[in-house]
């Protein structure tokens, strides 16, 4: 066990799978005491197992993160449990893909309250717990679809443009109030988010044997790879980073 953010309380949202579970067991491989969320609380608790099993400090809570009050409750027991907030980290996130005009409301709804909303909720409950403490750090985990976009994925992208605009405006409203707001725009990532998508493109193993086609680091990216970004964001390390935008996609936008 580490000390990059010893003593800090976090809450993760996504928790139960791939990036958010990732990040919740870095932050706590590193001191930091997690609120692991998700949807599903069977896969956040799975994930809260795996890190108090490594020594670390957490515990799990069922939220779905498109109802505010769902939200306001998760940030309450954060601060109840540990006695503060530090860092949140906004990931929970869906990707339903297809051809726009065939596109539900549901779908259109459904996106924009978890992706867009959820984020807003988020950072909106979380804030006055960071001013109390003095600040603390939000990442919000976008997309490099927030920066380009890709074949039917426009409602998505949509989304997660959103999200980038979202953290600039909270980086500029608390920069003087202690309070830091991230994003990081992952590229494609190894992770069932993404396999709906894959299969419109001509399956998993064809993007994974063409990869090198978008994303010129030639293969997808680790979840711990993007938990490990998103580490640096939460720590005292990153104290003059507020309003940025990190892409972790290995070069897939600097084409």
């Amino acid at each position: 066990m580490g000390d990059r953010i010893a003593g800090k309380v976090c809450v993760v949202t996504g928790a139960g799978s791939g990036i958010g579970r990732a990040t919740a067991v870095r932050l706590a491989e590193e001191g930091g005491r997690v609120l692991c969320t998700d949807l599903n609380g069977d896969t956040a608790a799975e994930t809260s197992e795996l890190v108090r099993a490594a020594g670390g400090v957490a515990s799990a809570r069922a939220v779905d993160v498109s109802d505010p009050r769902a939200v306001d409750a998760m940030i309450a027991e954060a601060v109840e449990r540990y006695g503060r907030l530090d860092v949140l980290v906004n990931n929970a996130g869906v990707n339903i893909p297809g051809v726009l005009h065939e596109v539900t409301d549901e779908v259109i709804d459904r996106t924009l309250a978890v992706n867009v909303k959820g984020q807003i909720y988020g950072c909106r409950a979380a804030i006055p717990h960071m001013l109390a403490v003095g600040g603390g750090s939000i990442i919000n985990i976008s997309s490099v679809n927030g920066i380009v976009s890709e074949p039917y994925l426009a409602v998505y992208s949509a989304s997660k443009g959103a999200s980038v605009m979202l953290t600039k405006g909270v980086a500029l409203d608390y920069a003087k109030r202690g309070i830091r707001c991230n994003a990081v725009c992952p590229g494609w990532v190894d992770t069932p988010i993404n396999y709906a998508h894959a299969e419109m493109l001509g399956g998993l193993a064809h993007v994974y044997e063409t990869i090198d086609s978008f994303q010129p680091i030639g293969r997808p990216g680790e979840p711990r790879e993007i938990a490990n970004v998103v580490l640096f964001l939460a720590s005292d390390e990153t104290s003059f980073m507020t309003g940025s935008v990190v892409t972790v996609d290995g070069g897939m936008t600097s084409q």
